[in-house]
């Protein structure tokens, strides 16, 4: 008992002035030791407990659970505090965790309802007269530890499932790395000799009996906890284990099956289940880095056909992975709170070790086949916007994209669709100009086929746009005319305008009545102490903008004299080469 006198004072000036009634008190903190399905070993637990420590709880959980706690504490900072000497001296499993208590129900210990401080032991105890009549009970031995010739011997009956048991709790604990298979070679016999090491036993490298029921209990209390098991969702085609004590199914909304946190719990699980193609694939990339749920900070891989995403900051965690098969996109994203990182940390490798794929997929998600709607794709999830979007389009069939200079003059990173990452090739200011390239070639649906020679003043024009920037996935039409060729002061390479626009228009297309591009929108020159009609606009001409793309060896094509778009193919031409181009800083 002396080994817990500092700390169980402490636990004892912890919760004091915190009076417990029929309901737990507000605002107060738990370590939260175990968990136990049975309710005699749990109460059986919790007097062993409280005989060293003392200040023990236990409640049901609304899982039919048992959690043994600590507690109340009046703050975060004791509970923690707590916790962290506890777990030094190791006198509570290494995985507790501080709990809000929300999810606790009726009290099962102690029978009182009242939180009871351990008696300690003073260093100085009375002196009593023994009774010479008095027969004193002879302790009972301590049964002895197994040699390591006997442990070896034992060790040698078990069978298969029960080696790889053992490496299974191993890994779990982080003391073994390598593949289940059952076999205790040299990294079994490591990892065996760090568990002793770590729980204060001779490092023979072989368990004992006890040792190993020891090791196998600790794990079962740990998975009771959480309540790890399997699940199989047949709509997503996804096979995983998950923890179920702390997650709850939701809903399906593709291309997501979403498990929201139970209790309180602050974790979080998505399945993500789609149809789709490697560009789809890269898409999602992008998309799921702009979500809150996938903070910034953290490694980012992407392979040919996977990739995986860690995220992390002071308030969350969160770790998504992706992988293309057979033309289907499936993986998962686990989120939760810097509380859960121990926890989570062995959650993890079980999901990983368990994902398994199956049968078909969730309903595809609207949207075209060359853009990655974050709106489409995403719904219900939040996300980081981008400082500000602008328009383009494409140019070429890899997804070389035209927009304004100033929609990427002081951006941090630039996107196109908000899915795909794009570098800036070229630009120029004084034209407003900017030629993007996505860092990985795109297969646009269409592309732009400039106007070549003279352009009638007066003939009707559409201009093809983000008007609402990214609250619309596909474009919006203005429609106007084209007044002159040439600036206000004679500038060549310039086209007027007559035609309102609105700041997301900004770098889109110019169509002449044939569908051929003549400019792209520029809007309005910046103008000291004068301010130009609202229907005054200005867009770079073809002929500027083949220029520019031939001085830096950028490819166009021009449309052929005689062609004529009806109406509606040009709507649906605009919308396929237009892009949202995003600046995020």
């Amino acid at each position: 008992m002396t080994r817990y006198f500092n700390t169980a004072v402490f636990l004892a000036a912890s919760v004091s002035g915190l009076a417990l009634g029929p309901a737990l008190a507000q605002d107060s903190r738990w370590v939260q030791l175990e968990a136990h399905r049975e309710l005699d070993v749990a109460l059986t637990r919790a007097q062993q407990y409280q005989d060293s420590i003392g200040n023990v709880s236990g409640f049901q959980l609304p899982s039919e659970w048992y959690a043994l706690t600590l507690g109340p504490f009046e703050t975060d900072t004791d509970a923690f505090e707590v916790r962290r000497q506890l777990r030094a001296e190791r006198a509570i499993p290494p995985d507790a965790f501080v709990s809000s208590g929300e999810n606790y129900r009726a009290r099962i210990f102690p029978v009182d309802g009242a939180a009871v401080a351990p008696q300690v032991t003073p260093q100085t105890p009375p002196v009593e007269t023994p009774d010479p009549l008095a027969t004193a009970e002879p302790e009972p031995e301590p049964e002895p530890e197994e040699t390591l010739r006997e442990a070896q011997i034992s060790e040698r009956q078990l069978d298969r499932d029960q080696r790889a048991d053992l490496q299974t709790a191993l890994q779990w604990f982080g003391f073994y790395t390598q593949r289940i298979d059952a076999a205790f070679g040299p990294g079994t016999r490591r990892s065996m000799a760090a568990w002793q090491a770590d729980n204060g036993y001779e490092e023979t490298g072989v368990l004992t009996t006890r040792q190993r029921a020891e090791l196998l209990d600790d794990y079962q209390s740990e998975l009771a906890a959480l309540g790890m098991q399997t699940i199989r969702d047949a709509d997503a085609g996804i096979e995983i284990a998950l923890p179920l004590a702390m997650v709850d199914f939701d809903r399906h909304e593709a291309p997501f099956s979403r498990f929201t946190a139970k209790d309180d719990s602050g974790v979080q699980v998505l399945l993500l289940s789609q149809p789709g193609n490697q560009a789809t694939l890269f898409g999602l990339y992008e998309i799921m880095q702009t979500l809150e749920i996938v903070p910034l900070e953290g490694a980012r891989e992407r392979e040919a056909n996977s990739f995986t995403l860690t995220g992390q900051n002071e308030e969350l965690r969160s770790h998504t992975f992706a992988q293309f098969r057979g033309g289907q996109i499936k993986g998962y994203t686990l989120v939760w709170t810097p509380e859960r990182d121990d926890q989570m940390a062995r959650v993890l490798p079980m999901m990983q070790e368990s994902f398994t794929t199956f049968g078909g997929t969730l309903p595809e998600s609207t949207g075209q086949a060359s853009q990655v709607a974050r709106s489409a794709l995403l719904a219900g999830l939040a996300v980081r916007r981008p400082d500000f979007s602008r328009s383009g389009f494409y140019i070429d069939a890899t997804g070389t994209t035209l927009t304004t200079a100033q929609a990427v003059a002081q951006c941090d990173r630039v996107t196109l669709d908000e899915a795909y990452t794009a570098r800036v090739r070229a630009r120029d200011d004084a034209l407003n100009i900017a030629v993007l390239e996505p860092e990985t070639p795109l297969v646009p649906l269409a592309f732009a086929q400039f106007a070549e020679g003279d352009m009638p003043v007066g003939q009707e024009i559409t201009i093809s746009g983000y008007s609402f920037e990214d609250m619309l996935t596909r474009p919006v039409l203005t429609f106007g005319r084209l007044d002159a060729t040439g600036g206000l002061n004679g500038e060549d390479g310039v086209l007027r305008l007559n035609v309102t626009v609105a700041q997301g228009d900004l770098g889109g297309p110019v169509f002449g009545p044939n569908g051929a591009v003549l400019g792209l929108l520029s809007g309005q020159p910046p103008m000291e102490n004068r301010q130009l009609p609202p229907e005054v606009n200005f867009a770079v001409s073809a002929q500027a903008i083949r220029g520019f793309l031939s001085e830096n060896g950028v490819a166009s094509g021009t449309l052929r004299d005689g062609v004529s778009v009806p109406p509606e193919q040009l709507t649906r031409v605009a919308g396929d080469l237009t892009v949202l181009v995003s600046c995020w800083n």
